[in-house]
């Protein structure tokens, strides 16, 4: 996406994917397990909010507030001493919304240095602006051949969205 929608409108900086990536990793604590030692969803999806909007914030340059999460899967836990870490990146910019994608690897306590995907989740994610209204975000620019098919299979998701509405 490189150009505006409308031409009456002033043009909008941009900001490339790699512009806002985050990274945040944790070490499954004994606060953060249900009774049988494995992370609660709750705690995830917390880590999860917090990771979007790290990578909203730093994309557009206002406060933001979750909108809707889209996707949420659980494809396996994590444990009690496992290392979580969390991914985030901008998948779409639209005029005030974004969506995000965050996922997350565990690192398993037993099995050092192997990682696998245990949650991908989407966040579409607002921007605000001092008087917490929708505000103006940053075009999204894809740089590379795999950036460029996230953010059109992005594009497709935020056209469903929109059709469910």
């Amino acid at each position: 996406m490189t150009g505006n929608h409308n031409s009456n409108l002033p043009p909008r900086s941009q900001r490339t994917i790699s512009d806002s990536r985050t990274e945040q990793a944790h070490i499954v604590l004994p606060m953060d397990v249900n009774a049988n030692f494995g992370l609660f969803g709750g705690k995830l999806m917390e880590w999860i909010d917090i990771v979007a909007a790290v990578v909203a914030r730093r994309h557009c340059g206002h406060q933001v507030t979750t909108a809707a999460v889209d996707q949420l899967e659980f494809l396996a836990p994590a444990r009690l001493n496992d290392i979580v870490v969390l991914r985030g990146r901008m998948t779409y910019a639209g005029n005030t919304s974004m969506e995000v994608c965050v996922e997350t690897y565990v690192e398993e306590a037993e099995n050092w240095g192997t990682s696998r995907l245990v949650n991908r989740a989407y966040l579409t994610m607002v921007a605000l602006d001092y008087q917490y209204k929708p505000t103006a975000v940053p075009l999204l620019v894809a740089t590379t051949e795999e950036e460029k098919a996230e953010l059109e299979a992005a594009e497709k998701r935020v056209r469903e969205r929109r059709g469910r509405r």
